[in-house]
């Protein structure tokens, strides 16, 4: 399974694409998507055109988006916001189921604990990747989000499948438990 992870940002979009075949993941691209100085409208068409030329040429099979954080700074989180949705756009144009993750989940799947700096994140993907150096900040959020997914998608399926039972009734390992702030509970 081919997996697209994206990083929004107004000015730098990352992207990391990686491939899972059964526990094992692989690297296969990562990068930036650069929208320039520009008007709003006009950075924003690039990171739809840039996040859907990434989609058309490595044909995920899903995508994963970091959700946005409140910034203290509403007008940021607002640009943010907007440079996600057209992230978002692109990859649900381009037929893709789309799983949104918190900084914090993705930080918890890569390195272990949710506050992990971003050089513990470029480290932690570098090494679960084989990488053989450190990929750059954006690109490495990006491939973290695609990890996240590689490893919480499997458990977001039994979930989902729980309810399958007869008469409407749950049952399986995860009968009765429900995903709340990406937690599995009762």
């Amino acid at each position: 399974m081919i997996i697209l992870g994206i990083d929004p940002g107004l000015r730098t979009t990352g992207f990391g694409v990686i491939r899972k075949q059964g526990a094992q993941l692989y690297y296969v691209a990562s990068g930036t998507i650069k929208s320039g100085d520009g008007g709003l409208p006009a950075r924003l068409k690039v990171i739809l055109d840039g996040v859907a030329e990434v989609a058309r040429i490595y044909q995920p099979e899903c995508a994963a988006i970091e959700q946005v954080f409140v910034n203290v700074n509403p007008q940021s989180t607002l640009l943010l916001g907007q440079a996600r949705g057209a992230a978002i756009c692109a990859l649900v144009s381009a037929q893709l189921s789309v799983a949104e993750y918190s900084p914090t989940q993705v930080k918890q799947a890569v390195v272990g604990t949710g506050r992990a700096v971003k050089a513990q994140v470029q480290d932690m993907v570098a090494r679960l990747l084989s990488l053989p150096g450190l990929p750059g900040t954006d690109a490495a959020d990006a491939l973290g989000i695609a990890i996240c997914h590689a490893h919480s998608r499997e458990t977001l399926t039994l979930i989902a499948g729980a309810g399958n039972g007869t008469s409407g009734a749950r049952s399986g390992p995860l009968a009765g438990l429900r995903m709340k702030n990406g937690r599995l509970v009762g």
